[in-house]
């Protein structure tokens, strides 16, 4: 990966609009004394954040709060390693690495969930556009009356004792080059602003608050108020949706709520309440 700072202006930076993220500016908002943020690191290009990071904390080279940005990802992975692709400096493609020793680890599979929450906070706050969240993992914006999916969320072990948690959101992408025509960016959704530095500063303090709410309650999701606040901005609530599992089964029914283990419960015909858990779903579709 190739590190990138503010004072480089050749160019790679010709996009007046387009502008590269400020690491100084970055740093200066977000490291502090008692802080959860302990190091903001921004490179030009790499293939994917999370791999990056992933390999760095599992050998103990960085500490919890470290924040791997890239202006542009080759190889970004979504969930059960979908590729990510966008532009340069399109959107935020960043990593954070979390080790919430407090928390009991059958309670760590919330941590995308609560990224979810902090995300669509900061964006709402930051961008003026309303974000809802499809479980498990992934943002929603509204362009033209219709949904679309305009990022995506992705926790990964690092370690015995951290988790990588990837962020990737579509900021300035313009209609001709969004890779599927289901997906949408901010600026397609009417941000009030596509300057990622006040998006990148505005999420960042929004998943600091929600970490520390979520561990300070030992990651109870209900005491910490993660488990309301996530259903009360989850799109997916409330819709007939069929989830495919491996092995060719599915399951169809309407999700009426996320249980206490971060499992989407759906109600089925047949009057059983199935859970189902992020980690054993193949797709989410409506039904």
């Amino acid at each position: 990966m190739t590190r990138q700072d503010a004072s480089d202006d050749n160019g790679r930076w010709s996009d007046l609009g387009r502008p590269p993220l400020n690491a100084s500016a970055l740093r200066r908002a977000l490291v502090r004394e008692g802080g959860l943020w302990s190091e903001v690191e921004l490179v030009a290009r790499t293939g994917s954040t999370n791999s990056d990071l992933a390999a760095r904390a599992a050998k103990g080279d960085v500490p919890e709060g470290y924040v791997l940005v890239a202006e542009e990802q080759t190889a970004g992975r979504g969930r059960l390693d979908r590729q990510w692709t966008a532009p340069a400096r399109s959107g935020l493609f960043f990593s954070v690495l979390l080790r919430p020793a407090e928390v009991p680890v059958a309670r760590w599979g919330w941590l995308p969930l609560l990224t979810g929450v902090a995300v669509a906070t900061g964006l709402s706050r930051a961008a003026g556009v309303d974000t809802a969240l499809k479980w498990p993992n992934d943002l929603l914006v509204t362009v033209a009356g219709e949904e679309r999916k305009t990022g995506g969320i992705l926790a990964e072990r690092a370690g015995d004792d951290g988790v990588v948690v990837g962020v990737g959101v579509n900021v300035s992408l313009r209609a001709d080059e969004l890779p599927v025509p289901q997906a949408g960016s901010l600026a397609l959704a009417g941000a009030a602003g596509t300057d990622r530095d006040p998006l990148l500063r505005a999420v960042l303090r929004s998943l600091e608050d929600w970490y520390g709410r979520w561990r300070e309650a030992g990651g109870d999701p209900a005491s910490s108020g993660l488990q309301e606040t996530y259903a009360a901005g989850c799109a997916t609530l409330g819709r007939v949706v069929r989830a495919e599992l491996p092995g060719d089964r599915s399951v169809t029914g309407e999700a009426v709520a996320v249980d206490g283990d971060g499992r989407l419960v759906l109600a089925t015909a047949e009057g059983v309440r199935e859970p189902v858990g992020a980690g054993d779903i193949v797709h989410l579709r409506p039904a």
